[in-house]
């Protein structure tokens, strides 16, 4: 009964053993395959190697192939006497000295070369490194100088708060609050810095009666220094307006229906002899009224 089971399971052994002999076969195969890429690989870099040798050559590279050129020719001609082996020694070594004269000759012009190159690199380096510690300079008196404006900026901010401060608002004499009126350059420069209105400064006198303002004509009438009163004519759209015996800083107001539908101001701050000097007001939008 064993003898016959044994007969049956034969032949799976024998194929697994096959199977065993075919791998061990492949893996054989792979590793050569391996081993072959790795030689080829190995054969490469040696090429590689021999190439960058042979990149690698110098003078003496080319000293060394021209004694084994002569080398080989000795070998070549041994037959020839000893005298023109002399000779043929005698001519190397003077070509081999005149080649080695060349290279370093070569040499020392290569290495001034570098030298040269390396003090203009110096150099500008170090100009660069001025110039850097030029522009630090130059960047720390900037922000100096920003600082300055900065300061100078908030103190200017400062008296203009305080001078708008000071100004007040009164009505007209056509009964409309006014802006705010200013009484001297300063304050019509405050105003000015505020941009809600324009401002234009003027005088009018006997001798310039008459001045064009915005679009309005101013002309002088009268000028009464002893109670700071004036007369002046305002003409605009074709109309006249009388603005007769006003005082000084009271806010004059008057339309200009083709401008705008605020009131245009006119504030005189001076009445000398013979001349007032003042200000005159005007809305920034121009829309007509309608």
């Amino acid at each position: 009964m064993s003898i016959l089971n044994s007969g049956r399971w034969l032949p799976a052994t024998a194929i697994l053993m096959g199977l065993g002999v075919v791998g061990s076969m492949a893996t054989l195969v792979y590793q050569h395959g391996q081993l072959v890429n790795a030689r080829v690989e190995v054969a490469g870099m040696r090429r590689e190697m021999s190439v960058v040798r042979q990149d690698i050559g110098t003078a003496e590279t080319r000293l060394r192939e021209k004694v084994e050129a002569l080398n080989g020719e000795l070998a070549a001609t041994r037959t020839q006497t000893q005298q023109s082996v002399d000779r043929a020694r005698v001519t190397v070594r003077k070509q081999a000295e005149a080649l080695i004269s060349k290279v370093a000759v070569n040499q020392e012009a290569q290495r001034k070369q570098l030298a040269a190159q390396l003090d203009s690199i110096k150099d500008s380096t170090d100009q660069a490194s001025v110039r850097l510690t030029d522009i630090g300079s130059e960047v720390g008196e900037v922000k100096t100088e920003v600082g300055e404006v900065k300061l100078q900026v908030a103190s200017t901010r400062s008296e203009l708060d305080k001078t708008i401060a000071d100004m007040h608002r009164v009505n007209g004499d056509m009964g409309v609050m006014s802006g705010l009126v200013a009484t001297n350059s300063k304050e019509i420069s405050a105003l000015r810095a505020l941009g809600e209105r324009d401002y234009y400064e003027f005088s009018l006198s006997k001798t310039q009666a008459r001045r064009v303002l915005a679009g309005v004509n101013l002309v002088y009438k009268k000028a009464d220094p002893k109670r700071n009163r004036y007369t002046l004519e305002v003409v605009a759209d074709d109309k006249r307006v009388e603005k007769k015996d006003r005082t000084i800083n009271e806010p004059v107001q008057f339309y200009v229906p083709s401008k705008a539908r605020q009131p245009y101001e006119l504030v005189i701050n001076e009445v000398k002899k013979d001349t007032i000097v003042g200000y005159l007001s005007a809305p920034k939008t121009q829309v007509a009224l309608r």
